[in-house]
C-alpha cells in the first residue's frame, strides 16, 4: 500500500488504501516510498513474520516510481486535506531524492499544502551527507523517532547499522533540521518508555531546541 489513511490501531485494521477511504476532506494521507530501512527496531512491526505478511503496508511489488505515486495523487483533489505525511515501513529519507521530486510537483498544484516527515533521523548518516537543507520549503514539520534518553539503550532497541553514533547522528539531526524546518518535534511512545525515561528525553529536547512529543500507546 503506497497512499493511505489510518484508522482503528495501527498494524491491525488501521491502514485503509486512499481507494477506499472515502471522502478525504480534513484528513491526514500518508505516503509510504520504501521498505528500506538503517533500523532493525526490537518493537517494528516488521520484525514480526505473521504481522508484516498480513499487514499491507508492505510493498511487495517492489518501491513505487515517482510516476506511479504521482499517478495516484492525480485521481484526488489534495487541497482538501489536513496533512501530507511521508512514513511507512521503511524509512522515508532512504529516498530522499524521490520524495523531494513528488513534493515539488504536489506544491506545483497545491501550493499550501502541508507536509510532514515521520524519521528514524538517520538521513545524514544513510547518505553521508548534511540533508536538512534539502526539507526547506517541502516540509512544514519533521517528527523524529527518540526511542531512548541515551545511546546505549537506543542502538539497543533500534539495532542501528551505523552503531553507537545514531543517537547522537539523530540529535545532530535535530537541530540542524531547526534551520529549514518550522516545526521540528521528537517523539516517544507512553507506557512504552517509563516516566523517568521520557522526562530525560523532555530535557535532551529542552537543550536541543525542539518540542517533546509524547505519542499514545497503541496497542
Amino acid at each position: 500500500m503506497v497512499v493511505y489513511t489510518v484508522t482503528g490501531n495501527v498494524g491491525q485494521a488501521g491502514y485503509l488504501d486512499i481507494a477506499n477511504s472515502g471522502d478525504i476532506t480534513g484528513k491526514n494521507i500518508y505516503v509510504n516510498m520504501t521498505n528500506r530501512c538503517p533500523c532493525s527496531c526490537v518493537f517494528c512491526l516488521r520484525q514480526t513474520k505473521k504481522m508484516m505478511e498480513g499487514n499491507s503496508l508492505w510493498l511487495r511489488g517492489g518501491e513505487p516510481s515517482v510516476e506511479g505515486v504521482m499517478s495516484i495523487f492525480d485521481k484526488y483533489d489534495l487541497s482538501v486535506i489536513n496533512e501530507l505525511v511521508f512514513c511507512g515501513y521503511g524509512e522515508p529519507l532512504e529516498r530522499l531524492h524521490d520524495v523531494c521530486k513528488v513534493i515539488d510537483l504536489l506544491h506545483g498544484k497545491y501550493p499550501k499544502l502541508k507536509v510532514r516527515l515521520n524519521t528514524n533521523g538517520l538521513a545524514n548518516l544513510i547518505h553521508g551527507r548534511d540533508v536538512t537543507p534539502d526539507l526547506e520549503g517541502r516540509f512544514n514539520t519533521v517528527s523524529i523517532s527518540m526511542n531512548a534518553p541515551d545511546a546505549e539503550e537506543f542502538l539497543e532497541l533500534t539495532r542501528s547499522r551505523f552503531g553507537i553514533q545514531s543517537f547522537d547522528a539523530v540529535k545532530e539531526f535535530a537541530v540542524l533540521a531547526k534551520e529549514h524546518v518550522p516545526n521540528v518535534v521528537m517523539t516517544v511512545v507512553e507506557k512504552v518508555m517509563p516516566e523517568e525515561k521520557i522526562e530525560r528525553c523532555r530535557k535532551i529536547c529542552e537543550e536541543l531546541g525542539v518540542t517533546l512529543r509524547v505519542r499514545p500507546f497503541e496497542n
